[in-house]
């Protein structure tokens, strides 16, 4: 064989060898949080650097940008390796989680760069949502700030126990000894009030390359570990997931032929091997593992971490969203459960308003109650709260639409914790963290009854429905629908009228007209309809329902095609002349709050069933109109 051919074989041979040792490390994923400025991106770029992880076109580069648009002179400027928006770079801030692989000899790393500022806190929380480990800088020069303890409560939160504090910028105190810990004490008396009981601190400079991956001669008194070495030694909690109880949520249903079915997804908690028995949750089936498939063959057993596919011995009914347990040991099914919300939107939190609710492969209608409490994240105090705003903590009551399998928070993240939706805009707004179900959506179950709603309907001989007015106040809803009504009983129909006013004399008398007060009577108003849509009945309806999350969440209370959504179209300037009731002139006078059309938004429906211009159109042809359509 010749030289350049044994050459090339050793050269394989190291690179087989090589791939083989580092697809064997341990991987661990932390983040970089604290207030601003404290130099978390400066932190994750030293080391980057000191890691020799950077390639020279790169180097030069970050040297060319650093002269630039850099910080730091004529000096590499580290932060730039991170902040890669250009709007990061014009005002030297981070604004979106940036994440970066980097690898030593002894461990495979994945770090999340998060933002400091209080506004892009749902950002913070997003990166820490799979971290193992959180470094919580601190700059030597301020001390722990109120960002300092709000990340570390949502770290801890979120379930990172792996927790480092890392005061930087000592270079710009002299490395004081004395300071660093007064600083630590102060970090250490937070963090014991918040249920941290263990931290590892290390003074450190980011710029300077002070205890980053080699020890400093500046800290002689430090006998601690310095950040590269803690990182790589840090234990992992993947031993713990595994001694739990088996839970996988199915991501997908594996059908590529008609000899095979299985179901995808990656453990959450706990082993499974082949034979064990297993349950699917929420319709309770049981059955036992066939096979236990992967891209490198069959398995005899799998553990927490792994993305697998699962075949069953019998053919059971399950599809994504589901989840797959221990026979023995199921997670709990309920519709109603307590929980930590982090609030994330500009828009406040509106309890009762419907929102869709994520949580792994499921998604389901929900609804929020009104807080039990807001927490201070500088004293810990809990505070009443009517509502939640942009990056409030708090704790309340969650409903969905449907019985899900969840687990708590603290026993798996995967299936304790979840996203919130807005329904009309699709932004994410809050994630959460779920406690435990409530007690009365364990032992409150629906009683069946032999009369079904079809008989109902039958003995009547009608179709029941929803007819769903909305408007503004003096658009004539009213008017409307009390015709609609009289020319259904002169056809021997049966009707009942529900009106928005009527409604506020005795079951909603206890309502305000605040947001959530709005939101709150119309949800009321729903139930009634869809209990009298069950008795058979064609319910008419006046509200001005200006939300068209709510009026969406009524028609998802009810059957397919029984809701009819009708917008009495009236102008403002229209229903201001008209003005019955003088309710536009108080308004207007600022002696009414929150009056609709005024200081209170309408959001006209988008795709009503009908719509009618109550300015081209009398009230008597318009329920004419809305009868022959609905009757023809």
């Amino acid at each position: 064989m010749s030289e350049i051919y044994k050459t090339d074989a050793l050269i394989a041979e190291d690179i087989d060898k090589y791939l083989e040792i580092h697809q064997h490390k341990t991987m661990l994923r932390f983040i970089t949080c604290g207030s601003v400025d404290d130099g978390k991106s400066t932190l994750i770029g030293r080391l980057l650097y000191d890691s020799k992880m950077i390639f020279e076109d790169q180097l030069a580069t970050l040297e060319a940008d650093s002269k630039r648009v850099g910080t730091q002179g004529e000096g590499i400027d580290f932060a730039l390796l991170v902040d890669g928006l250009a709007a990061e770079r014009e005002q030297g801030i981070t604004i979106d989680v940036a994440y970066r692989f980097f690898a030593t000899d002894k461990r495979k790393f994945i770090v999340a760069d998060t933002p400091g500022h209080e506004q892009y806190t749902r950002n913070m929380v997003t990166g820490a949502s799979t971290a193992d480990l959180a470094v919580i800088l601190i700059d030597a020069r301020k001390g722990v700030l109120t960002q300092t303890r709000r990340h570390s409560y949502l770290a801890h939160l979120i379930g990172i126990r792996n927790i480092v504090l890392a005061v930087n910028k000592m270079d710009l105190i002299g490395y004081d000894r004395a300071k660093y810990e007064e600083i630590v004490a102060d970090y250490r008396a937070f963090a014991e009030s918040i249920g941290i009981t263990e931290f590892t601190a290390i003074p450190l400079s980011g710029l300077a390359g002070d205890n980053i991956t080699s020890r400093s001669d500046n800290t002689p008194w430090h006998d601690g570990p310095v950040l590269l070495e803690h990182l790589e030694t840090v234990e992992l909690n993947q031993s713990v997931e595994q001694d739990k109880p088996f839970r996988m949520a199915v991501q997908w249903v594996n059908r590529p032929n008609l000899d095979f079915r299985g179901f995808a997804g990656t453990i959450a908690t706990g082993a499974v091997a082949v034979g064990d028995s297993v349950r699917v949750l929420p319709s309770g089936k049981t059955s036992t593992i066939s096979r236990i498939v992967t891209m490198d063959g069959d398995l005899p057993q799998a553990v927490a971490g792994q993305a697998v596919t699962l075949c069953l011995a019998d053919e059971i009914d399950c599809s994504r969203g589901q989840i797959l347990c221990a026979a023995q040991n199921p997670v709990e099914v309920a519709d109603q459960f307590e929980a930590t919300v982090i609030w994330m939107d500009e828009v406040e939190l509106t309890p009762g308003r419907a929102y869709w609710l994520k949580l792994g492969p499921q998604t389901v209608g929900a609804t929020v109650a009104q807080p039990k409490y807001q927490v201070n994240v500088n004293t810990m105090e809990h505070l009443a709260a009517k509502a939640l705003d942009l990056n409030a903590i708090g704790v309340a009551n969650i409903t969905v639409d449907r019985d899900i399998p969840f687990a708590s928070y603290s026993d798996s993240r995967d299936l304790g914790g979840f996203i919130l939706i807005d329904k009309m805009t699709n932004r994410t707004v809050a994630a959460g963290l779920i406690h435990f179900s409530l007690r009365r959506a364990q032992n409150i179950h629906r009683q069946a009854t032999d009369i079904s709603r079809e008989h109902h309907a039958g003995m009547k001989n009608q179709t029941p429905m929803v007819l769903w007015m909305t408007g503004l106040s003096g658009s004539g809803k009213s008017t409307i629908a009390n015709l609609v009504e009289k020319k259904l009983a002169r056809m021997n129909r049966h009707t009942y009228l529900l009106d928005g006013d009527n409604v506020r004399h005795g079951l909603n008398k206890d309502l305000g007209f605040t947001d959530a007060d709005r939101v709150e009577n119309i949800r009321r108003v729903g139930e009634v309809a869809r209990l009298m849509t069950d008795a058979g009945l064609i319910v008419i309806t006046a509200f001005i329902s200006p939300f068209r999350s709510e009026r969406d969440m009524v028609r998802g209370m009810m059957q397919p095609g029984e809701f009819v959504e009708i917008f009495i179209d009236t102008p403002l300037e229209e229903a201001e002349k008209r003005d019955v009731k003088g309710l536009y002139a108080k308004a207007r006078a600022g002696q009414l709050k929150n009056f609709t059309g005024i200081d209170s938004p309408y959001e006209p429906p988008e795709s009503p069933q009908i719509r009618i211009d109550t300015t081209q159109m009398s009230a008597e042809d318009a329920a004419d109109m809305i009868v022959a359509k609905l009757l023809p």
